[in-house]
């Protein structure tokens, strides 16, 4: 059978290592970092002071328009609010909370009486004020998705698929607790209404795919064949439906709505066990870390904490990357916290390194062939650089969804993904 999208890569998988080891709970940590950063949008304002008690769960940070709330991970004092570096790069306010260890619940912490009475309103707003993103890595506000997605969709498609290397946190979530996945996803179904609801899961998750077609009555499992990008918003619903989504539209606007497996479990803590997105699965992993695993880790945890748990890191480390290989942020310091959308720390080794002292074009274009959406990336790399932001437009560069593929396949080891995103800045600020 083969993928139903263009273009794409076969990378190896290198999954193993950390799908074999069971999901385990990571110790509390001293102090928690909780960046007021977490989503696609504005950042939130601190709602509590320096001196201020907190307790788990309770709301510490809040904004208008496209922002949604952050939550204290444990309970204890507010220390400070200071710039805290971020795993997506630069610098951002942070709520600083000295734990106490008491792991004292705020009141909010509690299920809703009678979920199955909530209206599709009422579960938006509870998704909102749960704090609730696209927990995949994209970290778009759930709750602005989903009231969009409203008399929008016909086909409401929950995303399993995880097709960057090394990464088997949602893996590890769908064998562990499907049922929080299912829960979830049919509390999506309440909202949205879709005529049809598909799980989508790649063909080398045999065991989580089984777990769901156990547990499965009215709703869909496609098991698709392994292809990177799949998981890609996009291409998951070409792959799924045949349907396009066109250049600068949204899923909407084709009838479709994706939700990721993970934001799916925290919709469901959230309605039935009145937990905000306070915690995560991460998966820590590569041959730069010595016990590769997925732990369950509270946000505002740092990498290098994180990565002591996972037995620390081994003597031969080339990369530490917020996110998978094709697609992560290369972390120059592992103070950064987790966030919602970490979904894993991937250690490299020096083996990995496969980059090129002198990067240069061959023009063989493979990159042309591997492109899922049909850019153009030799030039739209070259204009770039060039600061031809008119012939970027005209190349439809916002389309790129820097998924790696082009840099990935490019014999020359040109660095590709980092151009796009130097063209992408240059066009938002030429915008302005």
């Amino acid at each position: 059978m083969k993928s139903l999208f263009f273009g794409g890569v076969h990378p190896g998988g290198h999954k193993e290592s950390s799908a074999a080891v069971p999901l385990t709970a990571m110790a509390l940590p001293a102090q928690a970092a909780v960046l007021l950063r977490q989503h696609i949008g504005a950042p939130c304002r601190p709602l509590v002071a320096v001196g201020d008690a907190v307790r788990v769960g309770q709301k510490i940070g809040d904004g208008e328009g496209l922002c949604v709330p952050v939550h204290a991970p444990v309970s204890g004092v507010v220390e400070a609010i200071e710039d805290r570096p971020h795993p997506g790069g630069g610098v951002c306010p942070a709520i600083i909370i000295k734990n106490d260890f008491l792991d004292t619940p705020a009141p909010t912490m509690k299920p809703y009486s009678h979920p199955e009475l909530l209206s599709p309103a009422e579960l938006v707003s509870i998704i909102r004020e749960a704090g609730i993103v696209g927990m995949g890595g994209a970290a778009f506000p759930s709750d602005i998705k989903a009231k969009t997605g409203m008399s929008q969709t016909d086909t409401l498609i929950l995303n399993a698929c995880e097709c960057e290397p090394y990464i088997t946190a949602d893996d590890v979530l769908l064998r562990t607790w499907p049922d929080q996945v299912l829960r979830g996803l049919e509390i999506l179904v309440r909202v949205l209404v879709p005529s049809r609801t598909v799980i989508a899961v790649e063909d080398n998750k045999a065991e989580a795919a089984a777990l769901l077609r156990e547990r499965l009555t009215d709703l869909e499992l496609r098991v698709l064949p392994t292809r990177y990008p799949q998981g890609a918003e996009k291409q998951l619903i070409q792959a799924v439906t045949g349907r396009q989504v066109p250049s600068g539209g949204l899923p909407k606007d084709v009838g479709c709505a994706v939700f990721n497996a993970a934001t799916a479990a925290a919709v469901y803590r959230a309605v039935y066990e009145g937990m905000p997105a306070i915690e995560r699965i991460v998966t820590v992993t590569g041959e730069g870390v010595k016990q590769p695993r997925n732990l369950v880790v509270r946000m505002g945890v740092s990498f290098l904490e994180v990565i002591a748990a996972a037995g620390g890191l081994a003597d031969d480390v080339w990369k530490v990357l917020s996110g998978g290989p094709m697609m992560g942020v290369a972390q120059g310091d592992l103070s950064v916290p987790v966030t919602k959308s970490t979904n894993a720390i991937v250690c490299l080794s020096s083996a990995q390194n496969g980059e090129a002292a002198h990067p240069v074009c061959i023009r063989c274009g493979r990159c042309l062939e591997v492109c899922p959406m049909r850019l153009e990336p030799l030039y739209l790399y070259r204009y770039s650089n060039a600061g031809e932001l008119g012939a970027l437009k005209r190349l439809h560069l916002t389309d790129c969804i820097e998924c790696g593929c082009c840099a990935y396949a490019c014999p020359g080891k040109l660095p590709l993904v980092e151009g796009f995103r130097v063209g992408k800045q240059a066009l938002k600020e030429g915008a302005k």
